[in-house]
């Protein structure tokens, strides 16, 4: 199974949308969201235009212009600070900040920790789990990026948007 990440998209429905008919086209139906997707429109955007299970960790943005009421979307599961989820026996944690993903690093058997809020996409060892930022959909501060991850495989990349 595929899963996709993505984090900060700041709105930018441009990218956003190469994304979505990306996985669209690669028949992926789960998406990780680690943050800072934007305001209420575009994450209804999102739900309305990706038809797979969406995982959603709040960010600063929608920490500070979304109550977590008004995501009342069948396809979204929102959390406040971060998630945990077990997809096809791995286990992966997702939170947008970098500290929080360290902190859940601490003691956890998780597999995986994504986050995003640095734009910055990055690969790293914690112990035994991998954190990894998949960058930004933006294209903020860096070029726009989100990660694919084949849980069969165990084989994790990160794509340039601009390739797809």
């Amino acid at each position: 199974m595929q899963i996709a990440f993505i984090s900060d998209v700041h709105d930018n429905l441009t990218s956003l949308t190469k994304v979505l008919n990306f996985l669209k086209k690669s028949s992926i139906n789960f998406l990780v969201c680690c943050g800072d997707v934007g305001n209420l429109e575009t994450i209804s955007y999102l739900v309305k235009n990706f038809s797979g299970q969406i995982y959603l960790a709040f960010g600063n943005v929608e920490q500070d212009f979304i109550n977590q009421d008004e995501l009342n979307f069948s396809n979204l599961t929102s959390y406040p600070d971060f998630g945990k989820i077990e997809l096809d026996g791995k286990k992966i944690a997702f939170c947008h900040f970098p500290h929080t993903a360290r902190q859940l690093a601490e003691g956890s058997s998780t597999d995986f920790i994504f986050y995003g809020h640095t734009h910055q996409p990055k690969e790293e060892m914690l112990g035994k789990i991998k954190l990894v930022n998949p960058g930004n959909v933006a294209g903020l501060f860096f070029k726009p990026t989100f990660a694919l991850y084949d849980t069969k495989t165990n084989d994790l990349e990160l794509t340039l948007i601009d390739l797809i």
